[in-house]
């Protein structure tokens, strides 16, 4: 009709470039400098907060005991997470990048904070890595990277780069040079995107005080200096992940007591059900499928997100992006109306999956949705009428407004920031997301430290040798919560060379594993009487499949010898894989009851420990 309101692409604004006076032009950064910029960050100056997110990235800082929000050279309150290449073959990023979407697509990189920190080879990247408009590649050491023109980008340094800017946004405005930050990630991240993390600061020079899970930022930001004594729980939907968190609030103690999520669920997977939907429309009329260029997919694309967001407030609109392909030498275009009922049809099961999360969250420690006192939600997402909706109807009571969606989490980081360089501050007691433990023979998976245990926790346990003068031990290490191994994410491997050839089973190694406040791992295993110790040396050029195959070959080996071999009451036997070499993965492994420690952060030294803690 056309009397409807009508949704098109976005116009593109002028490009644009930045400056970086700290450092080269961004337009002149290549993979290379980003690799030789390895120097420790100086720890000084004052601290900003950073929600680095998969669609936009906000930077906030404490003036007065205020937070506030530091705005991007265009006055917006969030720099856009791009990266582009413009036609002159310059790097830009952030609101300059976000307009080369519709004409460059192939070279514009976005939502690189699903795939930072994951193996090529992992199936989840295997999965999604064709649904993005540019190129993803394997990288140096095997992670997932990016083709750009010539060149391949880690993840980490596209992040760097968007940090950078923030970085530059927030010199700009508080006059002065900016070394060090707070950056929020999802809380359902693993070690290696914390990791990832962490190395992507560095990258950008800056010294990374703390990783702080985003639910935790949020909650921090609606809770700061009103002694609240309440059990919340965070509702955190925002471009590419959501969290869902649950924490008890004490004045100034913020303890996570459940954490879960799904880093594959948010406003993007919301705007790709549009445009399927417009696509099979399209199809239904013309009789073809859609063969059009990236551009003109980014096009639809573009129309599809800003239909989701009008139809917040219309009934209906129309979806009209003008030619988008040619059939039989003829244009056409895409023109579909899109109405709020067949909107929620397509996107009430991605809604659901939020609350099945939720639901799993409150189960973990046995509650109900009537035991939780406020829903904060945050994300851009959560602005979603449907989610309003749902979550009134779950919890039997309208969510929260005390928080901004969109600059919760970066003025929570602030905050932790500010609290730093004070005798006097916030208590935050966090807990691991997933469980992370060895591989088993057989590709199982055996849990050491258990999701939602209270951080920072450590867990000892002792592995002997399995086979005569065997010199070698080989740890696999993953984190997740399914059964099977290769479910779960490969962290990397632990490897202890030079042990004393003796009789298999009189050789034992302790190996201890240790989670910091950060949900950041150390492993360290060590063999008595050499003093032998290898502390968190991983290999992660092995792919899952490579993993998968040795744990196999290990249990065959290990039933094979099951007949001839005696296993001590104190230690557990480890699978050989080669003559010198083994899994250290037993069928069975043996922890140590009174070596296994889960401590909390209380009083005074306890928040010291939480603040400056390393592990």
């Amino acid at each position: 009709s056309p009397s409807l309101p009508t949704v098109g692409p976005a116009r593109t604004p002028a490009p644009g470039m930045l400056s970086a006076p700290s450092g080269p032009p961004l337009e002149m950064v290549t993979a290379e400098a980003l690799e030789l910029n390895t120097a420790e960050p100086p720890r000084t100056g004052p601290v900003i907060g950073i929600d680095l997110g998969t669609t936009n990235s906000c930077a906030a800082f404490v003036r007065g005991n205020k937070p506030a929000v530091l705005h991007s050279r265009e006055g917006h309150n969030t720099v856009p997470s791009i990266l582009a290449f413009n036609q002159r073959g310059k790097l830009v990023v952030g609101h300059p990048a976000k307009g080369q979407m519709l004409t460059n697509p192939r070279q514009t990189v976005y939502g690189a904070k699903r795939l930072v920190g994951r193996p090529y080879a992992s199936p989840i990247v295997g999965q999604i890595k064709d649904r993005f408009h540019y190129e993803i590649a394997a990288g140096q050491a095997g992670e997932a990277a990016v083709r750009l023109g010539d060149r391949i980008y880690s993840l980490q340094q596209i992040s760097a780069l968007i940090l950078r800017e923030v970085r530059e946004v927030a010199q700009n405005q508080l006059g002065q040079p900016i070394s060090r930050a707070v950056i929020t990630v999802p809380a359902y991240y693993n070690d290696n995107q914390r990791q990832a993390v962490r190395e992507a600061g560095k990258l950008a020079g800056l010294y990374v005080e703390r990783i702080l899970n985003e639910p935790t930022a949020a909650a921090l930001a609606y809770g700061y200096g009103r002694k609240l004594n309440q059990r919340v729980l965070v509702y955190d939907l925002g471009g590419g992940t959501f969290d869902a968190s649950v924490l008890e609030l004490h004045d100034t103690v913020y303890e996570v007591i459940s954490t879960g999520g799904d880093t594959f669920l948010g406003g993007i997977d919301f705007d790709n059900a549009i445009v399927e939907y417009l696509l099979e429309e399209f199809r239904q009329k013309t009789g073809r499928t859609f063969q059009g260029d990236r551009v003109a997919l980014q096009r639809i694309n573009d129309a599809a997100e800003r239909a989701k967001c009008a139809l917040s407030e219309r009934s209906e609109m129309r979806v009209h992006v003008a030619f988008v392909t040619m059939i039989d030498n003829k244009p056409y275009d895409l023109d579909v109306v899109l109405t709020r009922q067949k909107l929620i049809a397509l996107t009430e099961k991605l809604v659901d999956r939020t609350l099945q999360v939720c639901d799993e969250v409150l189960q973990a420690k046995g509650l109900k949705p009537q035991d939780i006192d406020e829903v904060i939600l945050v994300g851009g997402q959560s602005r979603f009428p449907l989610v309003h909706e749902k979550i009134t109807k779950f919890f039997s009571q309208p969510p929260s407004k005390g928080v901004h969606p969109d600059e919760a989490v970066a003025l929570g980081a602030a905050l932790l920031a500010h609290s730093l360089g004070q005798l006097e501050g916030v208590v935050l007691i966090d807990v691991l997301p997933m469980a992370i433990g060895v591989g088993l023979p057989g590709g199982r998976f055996k849990p050491v430290l258990e999701r939602n245990v209270a951080l920072p926790a450590s867990k000892v346990y002792t592995l002997s040798t399995h086979r005569d003068d065997q010199t070698e031990l080989e740890l696999t290490v993953f984190q997740g919560d399914s059964e099977r191994a290769q479910d779960n994410e490969y962290l990397g491997t632990l490897r202890l060379a030079g042990l004393p050839k003796r009789p298999r089973g009189t050789v034992q190694v302790t190996v201890t594993f240790e989670v910091n406040n950060e949900s950041l791992l150390k492993v360290v295993a060590r063999e008595g009487t050499s003093g032998r110790e290898v502390v968190s040396t991983f290999t992660t050029r092995d792919t899952p499949e490579t993993v998968k195959a040795r744990l196999a070959q290990a249990e065959a080996e290990t039933v094979a010898s099951s007949a001839t071999t005696s296993v001590g009451s104190g230690a557990a036997p480890v699978a050989p894989v080669n003559r010198n070499m083994s899994v250290a993965a037993p069928a069975a492994p043996v922890l140590t009851p009174d070596a296994a420690v889960v401590s909390k952060q209380k009083g005074f030294m306890g928040w010291l420990k939480g603040l400056f803690g390393r592990g």
